[in-house]
């Protein structure tokens, strides 16, 4: 019965499915108080403006409020939905706007009661009863208002007057405007909802459903008044078939987007509705705090086996893993994805990493023992696949950083002899020390580069990386947070190989366009870290380290704890050891100098609860504040 409905959301809901929306029988004791009042107020104004109307409408009106009634009747049952976002457009509002509009309110509340009766008893079991008494309520209100205006304005009810348009239009307006209020306040009142976002939003999204009905509203008051019942059946078969066409172009739409959302050859969703499911998830995970992995799973010697069969062959192979994905899962709210060739990903809502690895693990022994043609080949003797998870944490901001860690799980499984399950930074103690003097010797030798351009550069980025071990112990870091901390903290300043050496090494104050020049080291640092599958995770370190504590840092302006706490970290150290050092472009202060602008800068530009623990740190290790604790490891 109501003019909007949606079908995608439940806050763009409009006023018989406000209530509709609402399982049980009632959700919180504010929310009989709102439902009470609406009520009330509702039934007050049908008594008062229904002026004894069953006892004076002459057999023939009688007539007319049946037929109006079974008109919006018809109109409510024959509900469609509108592209992009399902919102549902039910046109039984421009039944009782042309009745307000010819007949006036009485005869309009008549209509409104006959067709909440038959809606009642058509849904009676599936609709309580108090829903259809507020929604009954919520449309008295509206009509009444609208009647109201319309007749303040000095409109008549009868034939369309084109000298009375404001009249209509505001009648119109205030119908319509009642109904997105009293919605907007009712999950205000009952789900704490920002009174502002929701009514900007329901205005937004019910603009195109406000219109139509409006006009056809205005079509029919035309039609009455000429056509009377001819006119009336004419509107019936013409919203009939608006109604249709737009149920088969809702269809048609779904279909087309489902199939974009698809990849043709495993029915699966493809790589770009991942992307969008995984950003939506991991925004879902951060509001409510739930778990969130990521699974990424590989064939392993696909290559093998496409080489030996064909593409033709290695392409089943694909599907059959495809389906045995979809199988193991459908009893899940695991959404799975092709990722891209003979990868695969499962987005696991509510999975911490143990409850997705043991998932995982089941599904790969399930993959071991399924008979596939041409299976005996691979080195395993059986189909297999390695899998890399990584579980969402607050502080992963983007989307590509969940990707790249599961990714390198997924590496690392290939590397310790395929068929397994890894996660995210699980390695031994012994393999992590292993790995991690082999990472710093790498990002060494990237840094020896600045040798020749920026020896400065060089120096500060050993030093930093010391303060950051040092740090890290005093954080009592994981091991893989400490190497992730402590290789961000040596490479931080890589993308300053990109800057001109006449910048670099300028002796007097940077220019403006300079300046800006040197801001973009943190995204090429960026760019250059992503290039190597090794040291992406050390991308945040090199972009944030610039952020400031008051959001008026560089490149993003993140604020607060929308900066991972060790990137503000970062930034401490890479402040006080800049401070502290010569450099062509600011004075060098002494450490205690240094000390006091770190103070004076928490807040604002530093964490302060940070920024003390690593003053702390620095008078512990030099109490004099010598420089020689510069060298401290």
């Amino acid at each position: 019965m109501i003019p909007w409905r949606s079908t995608h959301n439940h806050e763009r809901r409009g006023g018989a499915a406000l209530f509709k929306r609402i399982t049980g029988s009632f959700l919180l004791n504010k929310g009989h108080l709102y439902s009470f009042i609406i009520c009330l107020t509702g039934l007050g104004l049908f008594v008062i403006y229904s002026e004894g109307s069953l006892q004076h409408f002459s057999s023939s009106a009688w007539g007319w409020v049946t037929a109006m009634a079974g008109a919006a009747v018809i109109l409510t049952l024959f509900t469609f939905q509108l592209p992009p976002q399902g919102n549902g457009l039910s046109l039984d509002s421009s039944v009782y706007l042309a009745c307000i509009f010819v007949f006036g309110p009485s005869f309009t509340l008549m209509v409104l009661l006959l067709s909440s009766l038959v809606l009642m008893f058509f849904e009676w079991g599936n609709t309580a009863w108090w829903k259809h008494l507020n929604n009954f309520a919520v449309y008295c209100i509206m009509i009444t208002s609208a009647s109201y205006v319309f007749a303040a304005l000095g409109a008549v009810y009868g034939p369309l007057l084109s000298s009375r348009l404001e009249a209509y239009i505001s009648a119109m307006a205030i119908y319509f405007i009642l109904n997105t209020l009293l919605i907007g306040f009712y999950y205000y009142v009952v789900f704490h909802k920002n009174l502002y976002d929701t009514l900007k939003g329901m205005l937004t999204d019910t603009i195109l459903a406000y219109s139509c009905t409006l006009v056809l509203s205005l079509v029919l008051t035309i039609l009455l008044y000429h056509n009377q019942m001819v006119g009336l059946g004419l509107f019936l078969c013409l919203s009939i078939l608006i109604s249709y066409s737009f149920k088969r172009l809702f269809s048609m739409y779904r279909d087309i987007e489902e199939r974009s959302n698809r990849d043709p050859r495993t029915g699966l969703f493809n790589h770009s509705y991942f992307e969008l499911a995984l950003e939506e998830e991991m925004r879902s995970s951060q509001a409510s705090g739930t778990a969130l992995s990521l699974a990424m799973i590989d064939i392993d010697d696909f290559k093998k086996y496409n080489d030996h069969f064909g593409h033709l062959k290695g392409d089943g192979l694909i599907v059959f893993l495809a389906e045995l994905l979809k199988r193991e899962t459908q009893d899940t709210n695991i959404m799975v994805s092709r990722y891209g060739g003979e990868e695969f990903t499962l987005l696991m809502p509510g999975y911490d990493a143990t409850a997705a690895r043991n998932f995982m693990e089941s599904l790969r022994k399930t993959l071991n023992h399924s008979r596939f043609e041409g299976s005996e080949i691979f080195p395993q003797g059986c189909l297999a696949f390695s899998a890399g998870i990584a579980a969402y944490q607050p502080d992963v901001h983007f989307k590509s950083e969940l990707v790249d860690h599961a990714d390198q799980a997924l590496y690392y499984a290939k590397k310790q002899g395929k068929n397994l399950v890894h996660i995210y930074g699980s390695q031994s103690p012994l393999e992590q020390d292993i790995d991690f003097s082999q990472d710093v010797r790498d990002i060494e030798q990237q840094l020896n580069l600045f040798m020749y351009k920026d020896l400065e550069t060089f120096k500060h980025s050993k030093r930093v990386f010391r303060y950051a071990m040092d740090i890290s112990e005093l954080l009592n870091l994981d091991p893989l947070t400490k190497r992730q901390f402590t290789l961000g903290a040596l490479i931080h300043d890589i993308g300053k190989l990109e800057i001109p050496w006449g910048i670099l090494n300028k002796k007097d104050k940077l220019a403006p366009e300079e300046w800006e020049m040197v801001k973009w080291h943190v995204t090429w640092g960026r760019e250059m870290a992503l290039t190597n599958d090794k040291f992406k995770e050390l991308a945040p370190y090199i972009e944030l380290h610039h952020e400031r504590y008051d959001g008026k840092g560089y490149p993003y302006g993140f604020k607060y704890e929308e900066i991972p706490r060790l990137c503000r970290m970062l930034t401490i150290i890479d402040s006080f050891d800049a401070m502290t050092t010569e450099r062509p472009y600011q004075p060098t202060k002494s450490f205690q100098e240094a000390i006091v602008e770190l103070r004076a800068c928490a807040g604002s530009q530093f964490d302060p609860e940070l920024t003390e623990l690593f003053i702390q740190y620095i008078q512990k290790q030099d109490p004099c504040g010598s420089e020689a604790a510069i060298y401290i490891s």
